[in-house]
């Protein structure tokens, strides 16, 4: 995506993501390109034909030179600048938001290294990612990914942070790792994707300007619950991506 008169666009802080509008809703995407001054923004969008409809909107009504509306990139997944070392931990199409990493990563010279699981011949961003490091590592069998990825968990030095984007259960799953081998959650981060969350427990609210009381039943969002009672809370991307509908949490 481009302005109409090439001019630059806003910069963006690594691992940003744009809210791209379609008809009838919106969808957060990765940005992967360059986060200084750019001229385009680009995003990847894998083709899901039972998919929520943005992606069917892309890939089969959107042409060259039509008007895209989106907002400006925001980001929950900022590289730690104090960190001393970057790992980052990526399945699937969860490389997207990793590429804004890797160029950052490069232009400032910052110890970076990824590790990358994925299906045999759905792969994305390999040939790019090898041009930017040297220290980007890929598997296509999961017992050799977790392997690695134990192992080097275990052997990253203090001040290390890990940077996490994939499926919900592969991001449990590297995080529980991570637990295991001692690591701080300060020092982990996670950038979700959307798709279908795991149903969860029910757990109960209350609402702190008001006092009042429910419960969020099993499969049911907080969004969702707020608003059958009657809360309204800004919202686009509906799949706890986008961060328009964050709220304030007490425990």
């Amino acid at each position: 995506m481009a302005r109409p008169d090439r001019g630059p666009l806003p910069a963006f802080t690594p691992g940003s993501h744009l809210v791209i509008e379609y008809p009838g809703g919106a969808n957060a995407y990765s940005l992967t390109g360059e986060t200084a001054a750019p001229r385009e923004y680009v995003v990847s969008v894998l083709d899901c034909a039972d998919g929520r409809g943005g992606s069917r909107w892309i890939h089969r009504e959107l042409s060259v030179g039509d008007t895209v509306c989106a907002r400006e990139p925001r980001s929950a997944f900022a590289p730690v600048l104090r960190a001393r070392r970057h790992l980052l931990i990526a399945a699937g199409i969860g490389i997207t938001p990793m590429v804004s990493h890797l160029r950052s990563a490069r232009r400032w010279g910052r110890d970076v290294q990824l590790l990358y699981v994925h299906r045999e011949g759905r792969d994305a961003y390999v040939d790019e990612i090898r041009a930017l490091t040297d220290q980007a590592h890929f598997f296509t069998d999961r017992a050799a990914f977790l392997a690695e990825l134990a192992a080097t968990l275990a052997d990253s030095p203090f001040g290390t942070h890990a940077y996490i984007c994939g499926p919900g259960p592969f991001i449990d799953d590297a995080v529980a790792l991570a637990f295991d081998l001692g690591w701080p959650a300060s020092r982990i981060h996670v950038e979700h994707f959307g798709g279908e969350l795991a149903p969860g427990e029910p757990f109960e609210v209350e609402l702190t300007s008001s006092g009042d009381t429910f419960v969020v039943e099993s499969g049911v969002s907080l969004l969702e619950a707020l608003e059958t009672h009657g809360r309204t809370v800004p919202s686009m991307c509906r799949q706890g991506v986008c961060g328009e509908c964050r709220v304030p949490v007490r425990t």
